[in-house]
């Protein structure tokens, strides 16, 4: 990793946390706003480039095989190369990506750009928890983490307005141009606002084996990543198209209620943070939430309520569900061997990239199927499993 983590220190930020808090912040949410570039462009590019959508779903497809492939594996280099290289040659990998689709054009620069992007994405998790892990005192930690997650967010919310208004005013492409400028803009700052990389010594050979990251603990929160993806991700993509279909909601009044849990999952995340440095119990926060937010799923799926109860129980639910982010980042410092934060990051976040696969066609079959409920009914099951999986080890975990 790239620098050692600090345990005490100030009782507020210092100067150089706050930079670094802000630089990989910027990074992060520069990474949710290039998952988003292409799709709020595809009525358009379907024009410009003459395809059907299955073929510009097919760039989707493309970002997010390449991601899941290929995040592991970089999480090990940034512990060997260290984080902010690697972070950096991410964001510049990034930006080369589109903008090369804005220079050449075409569908074939539309999946290549976006094979190259999903590459550039899966250095953003190992390099930006292997980052904070090693600059940000163990006291503000949670904060930490919870400010990247919510960064994260509003990189994902804006994107859609923003592609569609630079395509308003410079093009599609110049709209894309536009995405790839910034991540150049995000990996200046973050050369000029982060440490050098430091080589850390491996321990003395004569202290025994290195502890593995691949240990039970590590694969056991991939699985819970994967959860936590399946648990979010009917509600994420099928909430309105299931309210309109099975609770006769008005498109405006589902779309409220999707945005309702969506604003609330991010005030959610910078509450969690306070909390997350607050305790040891990490996983029975996670629990904690996870449980109340199934239940709030569980009732919009089974019970006959008024549009605006909805909407107060599916802000409800996100508040709850985002609380839980802080902390299940938490788990994975926890269970991160010494040195192998950026290794541990890539591998569980593989499980957010499994978990985005399987749940589309998952939600979708219950759609066309007719069972508009199931989609909320489902999305609670794995909620209950996903605080199942955060309680068990914490409850098996003796005092000290």
């Amino acid at each position: 990793m790239s620098t050692t983590t600090t345990t005490a220190g100030p009782i507020g930020w210092t100067a150089d946390e706050r930079r670094l808090l802000i630089a990989v912040a910027a990074a992060h949410a520069i990474s949710h706003l290039h998952i988003l570039v292409f799709p709020p462009l595809f009525p358009l590019l379907r024009d410009s480039l003459g395809v059907g959508f299955v073929e510009l779903g097919l760039s989707v497809t493309a970002f997010s095989v390449v991601s899941a492939l290929t995040q592991a594996p970089v999480g090990f280099l940034v512990d060997r190369l260290g984080a902010r290289r690697v972070l950096m040659a991410g964001l510049i990998t990034g930006g080369l990506a589109y903008a090369g689709f804005a220079a050449f054009g075409g569908y074939a620069w539309l999946i290549l750009a976006a094979v190259i992007a999903g590459l550039a994405n899966a250095t953003y998790h190992p390099a930006d928890y292997a980052l904070l892990n090693g600059g940000v005192a163990t006291a503000r930690m949670g904060r930490a983490f919870s400010l990247h997650t919510f960064a994260g967010y509003l990189g994902g919310a804006v994107a859609p307005t923003a592609m569609l208004l630079l395509a308003g005013i410079f093009s599609v492409r110049g709209a894309v141009l536009c995405a790839g400028l910034a991540a150049f803009v995000a990996a200046a700052f973050l050369f000029v606002a982060c440490p050098r990389d430091i080589r850390v010594p491996k321990s003395n050979a004569g202290a025994g084996p290195q502890p593995r990251v691949m240990n039970p603990a590590i694969i056991g929160l991939t699985g819970f990543f994967v959860l936590i993806a399946l648990s979010i991700g009917g509600t994420n993509g099928f909430a309105v198209a299931s309210l309109v279909a099975g609770h006769g909601l008005s498109l405006a009044m589902a779309s409220a209620a999707l945005t309702a849990f969506l604003v609330g999952s991010a005030i959610g995340v910078l509450l969690g943070g306070r909390l997350a440095d607050r305790t040891q119990r990490h996983g029975l926060v996670a629990a904690a939430g996870f449980a109340g937010s199934a239940c709030c799923t569980f009732a919009v799926a089974m019970l006959p309520l008024p549009g605006l109860v909805i909407v107060m129980l599916l802000g409800l639910s996100g508040v709850l569900s985002g609380l839980c982010m802080p902390s299940r980042d938490m788990m994975v410092r926890a269970a991160a061997p010494p040195g192998q934060a950026g290794a541990a990051f890539g591998v569980v976040s593989t499980g957010f990239n499994i978990g985005g696969m399987v749940a589309p066609p998952m939600f979708g079959w219950l759609m066309d199927a007719g069972y508009p409920d199931s989609v909320f009914l489902l999305g609670a099951a794995f909620m209950v499993c996903t605080a199942l999986a955060a309680a068990l080890p914490e409850l098996r975990r003796r005092p000290a």
